[in-house]
């Protein structure tokens, strides 16, 4: 029997770690909570969770402290940040933190799980293509990298997931709905802004001018494409 996926939830709100466990356990999953950001850092360095669920507002380090930290831990251990706040740029500063994805609350405990699976079933699909270029930008699929100009960045998971499906559809615009479906295994709706947020991100590492996109082009109101 292959060995249950441990799942950290780093939360301080008793009942929605509660909540959480009861229903990531009753998935198949193993869970272990920690309520500071501190013990949080010590579960993951001790446990090595396969996904760390990441409080925003947490009693001694913020969210975002904490997410720094983890990520000097491991660099591709998935985070998924929960959080209250539905500014975009409290989602924005997560991503660029390190997280991986984000949740607002309240939220979905189904929904939750579905992009939880998602990601394991995408994990443990092989990788066909292990590196590509994107102008002048190389990157590497298996190390999460991105070098241009000399400068490597590293790439978050579903950053690389994103880059590689619009690889897959070089030049053809590809719609928000089926990029939502395919990288992140969710339904489109009318607020999910998190591709618009992760093509910010991805402009920054692999444009020479971010704000002057020649790679990955907006496809006004369907959208995006790459381009060589």
């Amino acid at each position: 029997m292959e060995p249950k996926k441990t799942i950290l939830v780093i939360e301080d709100e008793p009942h929605i770690i509660l909540g959480l466990k009861d229903a990531l356990e009753f998935e198949g999953f193993r869970v272990v909570s920690a309520s500071r950001g501190k013990d949080g850092i010590a579960q993951a360095r001790a446990e090595r969770p396969h996904v760390v669920l990441l409080d925003l507002m947490l009693p001694d380090l913020n969210g975002y402290q904490v997410c720094e930290e983890l990520r000097r831990l491991d660099a591709f251990m998935p985070i998924i940040m929960l959080t209250a706040r539905s500014q975009e740029s409290d989602k924005i500063r997560g991503l660029d933190a390190g997280a991986d994805d984000y949740v607002t609350k309240p939220f979905s405990v189904g929904e939750l799980i579905a992009r939880i699976r998602a990601l394991f079933r995408r994990i443990s699909r092989p990788s066909e293509t292990l590196t590509f270029k994107v102008g002048d930008a190389t990157v590497n699929v298996t190390a999460h990298t991105v070098e241009r100009a000399g400068t490597t960045d590293s790439l978050s998971f579903y950053e690389v997931e994103l880059l590689r499906f619009l690889h897959e559809r070089l030049g053809q615009p590809v719609s928000r709905d089926e990029i939502l479906n395919k990288v992140w295994g969710l339904e489109a709706s009318p607020t999910n802004r998190t591709i618009d947020n992760y093509v910010v991100k991805l402009r920054r590492k692999v444009e020479a001018q971010p704000d002057r996109p020649e790679h990955i082009l907006t496809v006004y109101g369907y959208g995006y494409k790459l381009v060589p």
